[in-house]
């Protein structure tokens, strides 16, 4: 049994506190990419959530980071911030169109967020995995759903994201439930509680937890210790992982990432 990759990384790459904390203090802004890539190993984009971008952008950020370095993308609100899931295929079609294969390679999960009032109906939710594609022109797609609800947390949920491969994505928070069933053939981690008077966002003793977690989901194996919402089964074949620090004390994220990286080489 091999196991996966592990890609740690922050959310989007612009941010004005990340000036002299994270970058060099004269660092041109249009480099601030490729300098993060040379730390990080991804990035969650987070603008596609709000608009769409150019094919020339999408092209422009592959050329700005290294081979290995994968981009997640945040799938637009239009497509999941609706009450009937199963029109959403308009707007699916529009932002997979929008020149995100342009990644190629560097291109990894499709982030679907779901608001918090958003409750789980078998139903709703069924209807709209199907109309995720398993391929943008001939590469492989890997899903990855965030829900906020606690109605989610049941074993009928899990089945229906294993049913169709894609992964519940994990969210360390101190509001929204977290849902570590493993449903895909990667895992998809969202850390949002650093703080800012931690210099690397998560206490040391914290950060070696993540490091461990994130070595298990690697290995194949479902770590003790989060919360489940179905009986664990066997363990499976290594996986790949991304891990996001977003949001919580934000300033904090490149250094967390960069801290969670050292730990698991």
């Amino acid at each position: 049994m091999s196991a996966g990759r592990i890609h740690i990384g922050i959310g989007g790459w612009n941010f004005e506190p990340w000036r002299g904390t994270f970058y060099p203090e004269k660092l041109a802004q249009a480099k601030e990419l490729a300098f993060a890539a040379g730390k990080l190993t991804a990035i969650e984009i987070n603008s596609t959530y709000y608009s769409t971008q150019k094919p020339e952008s999408w092209q422009k950020w592959a050329d700005a980071v290294p081979d290995g370095f994968v981009f997640a993308v945040k799938a637009s609100r239009f497509c999941t911030n609706r009450r009937v899931l199963a029109e959403a295929g308009d707007s699916i079609a529009k932002f997979l169109g929008q020149g995100m294969d342009r990644l190629g390679d560097k291109l990894g999960p499709i982030l679907w967020q779901f608001m918090a009032t958003k409750k789980y109906d078998r139903e709703d939710f069924a209807a709209f995995l199907k109309l995720l594609p398993p391929r943008l022109g001939d590469r492989p797609l890997r899903h990855a759903i965030e829900v906020r609800h606690e109605s989610f947390v049941e074993p009928g949920f899990v089945d229906l994201a294993r049913d169709h491969r894609v992964a519940i994505v994990f969210a360390d928070h101190a509001e929204y439930p977290g849902i570590a069933d493993l449903t895909a053939d990667f895992v998809y981690a969202r850390l949002q509680q650093s703080e800012e008077g931690e210099p690397t966002g998560y206490a040391g003793a914290a950060l070696d937890h993540w490091a461990d977690v994130a070595k298990s989901w690697a290995g194949g194996h479902q770590p003790q210790g989060l919360d489940y919402a179905a009986p664990r089964g066997p363990a499976a074949d290594g996986r790949d992982a991304y891990i996001f620090f977003i949001s919580g004390a934000k300033v904090r994220n490149p250094a967390a990432a960069m801290a969670l990286i050292e730990r698991v080489r």
